[in-house]
C-alpha cells in the first residue's frame, strides 16, 4: 500500500525542512561573514519552496503534517547557544549548520529506505531536500 508510506515520508521532510528553516533562523542574526549570511538565506529560501511542494502533497492526503522534534529542536538551541557563547564566530556557525545538515541527510536517508513504497512525488522531495542539505555542506566547508 503506496498511500501510508507517503505520507510518512512527506511528514518526516515537513519536520526536517521546518527544523532547518528554524535553526537557520536562530542563528542568521550571529552571522558576520556576508557571504555566509547569502548563503545561509538562498538556503532558507530553497527550504521554503520545498515547504510548499510538501504541504501540497500533505493537503492531497488531508495531513497537517509534523512538527520537529520538541527535544531535538530543544537540544540544537541548547548546542547553539553555549557554542556560540564559547567561540562567538561564523566558524562556529559554519560547524554548527554542518552538523545538523550531516543529521538530516542520516535522517531522511533512513526514512527513503524505510518507507520504500511511498510514492515517486515523495521520494523526490526527500531527495531533493538531502540535496540542499549536502550542497549547504559543501558551501560551508570554506568557512569551518
Amino acid at each position: 500500500m503506496i498511500e501510508p508510506d507517503t505520507i510518512k515520508l512527506l511528514r518526516e521532510c515537513d519536520a526536517g525542512i521546518k527544523m532547518g528553516v528554524s535553526s537557520i533562523d536562530d542563528i542568521l542574526d550571529e552571522v558576520e561573514d556576508p557571504k555566509l549570511k547569502d548563503v545561509l538565506c538562498r538556503c532558507r529560501e530553497n527550504h521554503e519552496k520545498l515547504q510548499q511542494r510538501v504541504d501540497i502533497m500533505l493537503h492531497k492526503y488531508q495531513d497537517e503534517g509534523k512538527e520537529p522534534n520538541v527535544m531535538a529542536k530543544g537540544m540544537s538551541v541548547l548546542k547553539s547557544n553555549v557554542m556560540m557563547t564559547l567561540d562567538h564566530s561564523d566558524h562556529t556557525v559554519a560547524d554548527l549548520m554542518t552538523d545538523g545538515c550531516n543529521m538530516e541527510v542520516k535522517s531522511l536517508s533512513r526514512y527513503l529506505n524505510q518507507y520504500q513504497a511511498a510514492d515517486e512525488a515523495s521520494k523526490s522531495i526527500a531527495k531533493d531536500l538531502i540535496a540542499e542539505e549536502e550542497k549547504l555542506t559543501g558551501y560551508l566547508k570554506s568557512f569551518l
